[in-house]
Parts: structure tokens; C-alpha cells; sequence
């Protein structure tokens, strides 16, 4: 977005040691980026995908501040066991079983699903999609090396790596090998210590898996900690600037993760400079419950009538670091606030000079003192809570000439992704799964309606507003749109 770093200095929370610092690339021409991706075995969750909105937002505060980046996102497609422990079968096996469908069919599905997912979201894609069984032979080369370095034994069940063999295991956690937090993930009959975890699972006896393949160690499958560190270093190097991924990572995924780098470098190095993770999107209400057919995709989401950016609003309203309440009350504000939103942008369009949107390149320097505190917000480890009023701020500013507004906007929503300038009311209008009636059939209604009260046949008039209400139509008679669906998410 700029030729330099904008404004404020960016800071970030540190996982690795719990502090806010101060964010300076590696190469200023190339920030680097990884981001633990989905396992495609199922639709992403709603909570999945709150991680992939606050990445998202890193990556336009990054841009804002002058920073191109190489963005790399995993595919999941192997290795990743039913429970934390090295035990269980592998999510993609186990969803192929039930299905009766392949392994690689399961995978392609879901695979395009959540990438429309993100789409949806108006998350940028990664600079590369990168796919497990894409690496398999850069997998086994790379467990090769840390068994050289003595940092792994054999098992009948495969080959594990030995956490007391690299400094500090566990420390993004929070512990060490010696505590008793590590303990749940023991698992595996031979282990030397309770945390270590398999870099390769070796196939039972007698079994055979749908993805397989060679190995020293037998014909198996990788661990599935062992792809991040392979992709990452292939596409990012050894040390690269950010990796992000959900708080549940941090106890046990990145914490591998990290040892293996270690292990394989022969280094302290954890493989990213910063280690930054957003926090659970909680449910109390039980909206989310599977056993209830609660909203737990962004399907399921967009079936009850609420726009996928509405969620993106709704993340981009609580601090990443901040537990995210999911109910009905907080989705049908955030879709209330983006509705009120559009309708804001459109009276300022309609009062502008320009005629087309958006025809507005966005500022290229923080001159106006509004884009300085925007600038402030977002660089304070990505505030956008507080970065949001301001857009109401811009749009309630009648000081500024319409056209400056819009162009504001325009600079702010760089970060927000929210589609501000081209994101209009009649969009944000989805017809629920359950509606009854068809949107011409509404239409036609409407009109009947309007010559009703022409006639002032206020019974007809009534009576036909009444039959809608009950298909689950609001009628706003005043209002340019004239209907929408009535949410309920309740």
C-alpha cells in the first residue's frame, strides 16, 4: 500500500514470551508468513475460521505498513490422529470410512469448501496453498535428519521424536517436559517420555491405509506435526517473521513444531521470530451445538440469513487475543451494524461527485490526523475493536466533502476487508434455507400492497403485510429496499 512503513511502529503479542514487541521484519522487502491450515476431513468450524479472519487482518496491517508478503497456508490431508495423543485414527482415514468415499475425494471436497469459505470471507488467499501429500519424500528426508542427530528412536509403531533432546521443550506452552501438563498426550505403549510424539506412524500389521507410503521406518504415514515444519522451512526458510495459528496450537502442535526445527538444525531457533495466536471463539448459549443443529459452519450460518462478512465483522469487533462470544444476540448485532454500515455509504455515494466505486486510490500517507489514530489502533497488536468507530467517525463527519469520505473509507476497509465501497444493502439481504416464498412472489405482494393502501383498502393492505410476516418477510414500508427476511437465530 506505501513505499514505506507507515506511521506508528507495529506491535505484536509473542506467544514464545508472552509479551507485546515491537514487529521488525527479517527483510524489510519480504515479510514471511505461515499459518497452520485446515485439516480437510469435515467443513471448517466457525471457531477454524476465526483464525483465518485475524491472519487475514495481519496480513493488511503488514500491507498498510509497506510490507509485501509471501503468505503460506498448509492443506491438511494426512496425519492429523482423532485425539492429541499418538493414538486414533487419522481424521481423513476415519471420515473416508464413514462416507464410503475415497480418502482423495474427501479431501478434494472439503479442500474446495474451505477455500469458498474463505472466500466468502474475503480473506486474501496465501501467497501458495501448500498440501501435505504434496512433501511426503521432503517429510521422510527431513525425519531422516533428526534421527542422525539423535533426536529420534524407532518403535514397532513408528518413529518418535525424544523431547528431552532439544532445549526448552514446551516453553510456548508454558511448561516443560518434566511437568505433568504433557502428560495427556502419552498414548503410545514405549514411549521414553510422556510428550514425545511420532514423526512417522508406521501402518499396523495386517493394515492397509489409503495413503501410505515407503519409508525407513516402514510403510505408514507422517505425524502431523511433521508438515508444518517441513513446508515451512521449504517456502519460508529456517527463519521466517510470523507464524499464526489458533491459542490450541500453542499447547502442543507448535510446541513440537518448534523442536523439530530445532532438532533439525542443530539451533535454538524456533523456526519464526514471532509466534502469534488468536484465542477460542466460546459458545454459552448452545447456538453451536452439533446434537442441535446449532450454527456451526458458515453454511449453516448463511442458511439461517446472515452474510458471511457480518461474522467477519463480528471477529473483527473483539481483540484477537480476546475470547469471542458466539450467539445470536452478538450475530444479529454485527449484521444489524454492517446493514447500517451500507446504508451510511450509499447516502454519502449518492452525495458524491465520483459515480463509480471505487474509483478511489487509497491514501498513500497518514496525513489526515483520522487516518493517524485509525494508524494508531491498528498497530497497537491489530486493535481493530477500536479501529472500527472510526469508520462511523469518517461517515458522521460532515466537515468532510463526501468524495474524501469515501476515499477514507476506501483506505480504512484496505484493512477491514469488509467490501465497504462496493458492499451494498439489497446484498446483505440472503434468503434463509427456510423461506417460504420466492423473492419475485414477494415483489408482486408488495406491489399489490402498495395499491391496496392506494385504494385505501387498509383490510386487504393489512391482511397482506400479515401473510408475509408469517413467511418470515419484514416489511419496511419508508425504506427504498422495502422488505428483508426476518433472522432468527434464536
Amino acid at each position: 500500500m506505501t513505499d514505506a512503513p507507515l506511521g506508528q511502529p507495529l506491535t505484536l503479542f509473542n506467544s514464545l514470551s508472552r509479551a507485546i514487541e515491537t514487529f521488525t521484519p527479517i527483510d524489510p522487502a519480504m515479510v514471511r508468513v505461515y499459518s497452520c491450515g485446515p485439516t480437510v476431513y469435515n467443513y471448517a468450524h466457525l471457531g477454524n475460521l476465526r483464525a483465518y479472519i485475524f491472519t487475514d487482518a495481519l496480513r493488511r496491517v503488514l500491507a498498510w505498513k509497506g510490507w509485501p508478503v509471501t503468505h503460506i497456508i498448509n492443506i491438511t490431508d494426512v496425519g492429523h490422529l482423532t485425539s492429541d495423543a499418538d493414538e486414533g485414527d487419522d481424521k481423513m482415514e476415519a471420515a473416508a470410512k464413514s462416507s464410503g468415499k475415497t480418502i482423495w475425494d474427501i479431501a478434494a471436497f472439503y479442500t474446495a469448501a474451505f477455500k469458498s469459505d474463505i472466500a466468502r470471507l474475503n480473506i486474501i488467499d496465501p501467497s501458495r496453498w501448500s498440501v501435505a501429500t504434496d512433501h511426503i519424500a521432503e517429510m521422510i528426508d527431513f525425519a531422516k535428519v533428526i534421527e542422525a542427530h539423535g533426536a529420534a528412536y524407532e518403535l514397532e509403531s513408528g518413529l518418535y521424536f525424544d523431547v528431552t533432546r532439544v532445549p526448552d521443550y514446551g516453553r510456548l506452552a508454558g511448561s516443560t517436559p518434566g511437568e505433568e501438563g504433557h502428560g495427556r498426550i502419552a498414548g503410545v505403549e514405549g514411549k521414553r517420555h510422556p510428550a514425545d510424539f511420532a514423526l512417522w506412524r508406521a501402518s499396523p500389521p495386517g493394515e492397509q491405509r489409503q495413503m501410505e507410503w515407503d519409508s525407513p521406518w516402514g510403510k505408514g504415514a507422517p505425524g502431523w506435526h511433521l508438515e508444518c515444519s517441513v513446508m515451512s522451512m521449504k517456502y519460508l526458510g529456517a527463519q521466517f517473521d510470523i507464524h499464526t495459528g489458533g491459542i490450541d496450537h500453542r499447547e502442543i502442535h507448535h510446541c513440537n513444531e518448534i523442536a523439530q526445527n530445532q532438532a533439525f538444525t542443530g539451533s535454538p531457533q524456533t523456526g519464526a521470530n514471532f509466534w502469534v495466536h488468536n484465542n477460542f471463539l466460546v459458545d454459552r448459549s448452545g447456538k453451536m451445538s452439533k446434537s442441535k443443529g446449532g450454527i456451526t459452519t458458515l453454511n449453516a450460518l448463511v442458511d439461517r440469513g446472515v452474510h458471511p462478512l457480518a461474522y467477519r465483522l463480528l471477529c473483527l469487533s473483539a481483540h484477537y487475543r480476546s475470547e469471542l462470544e458466539f450467539s445470536g444476540e452478538n450475530v444479529g448485532a454485527a449484521l444489524t451494524r454492517l446493514k447500517r454500515l451500507a446504508i451510511a455509504i450509499e447516502k454519502v455515494k449518492a452525495a458524491a461527485v465520483a459515480s463509480e466505486w471505487p474509483p478511489y486510490a487509497p491514501w498513500t500517507l497518514a496525513e489526515l490526523p483520522i487516518l493517524s489514530a485509525f494508524d494508531e489502533k491498528i498497530s497497537a497488536d491489530l486493535m481493530t475493536p477500536a479501529a472500527l468507530p472510526l469508520i462511523d467517525e469518517v461517515l458522521s463527519d460532515g466537515k468532510i466533502d463526501p468524495d474524501t469520505r469515501l476515499r477514507l473509507i476506501a483506505t480504512m476497509d484496505e484493512v477491514l476487508g469488509l467490501r465497504l465501497l462496493t458492499l451494498t444493502r439489497a446484498e446483505l439481504r440472503v434468503r434463509p434455507a427456510t423461506a417460504q416464498i420466492s423473492e419475485e412472489d414477494i415483489e408482486a405482494e408488495l406491489d399489490r400492497r402498495q395499491t391496496a393502501r392506494a385504494a385505501r383498502d387498509f383490510a386487504e393492505s393489512d391482511r397482506i403485510r400479515d401473510a408475509l410476516v408469517d413467511k418470515g418477510v419484514e416489511i419496511m414500508d419508508g425504506d427504498a429496499l422495502r422488505w428483508d427476511w426476518r433472522i432468527e437465530l434464536d
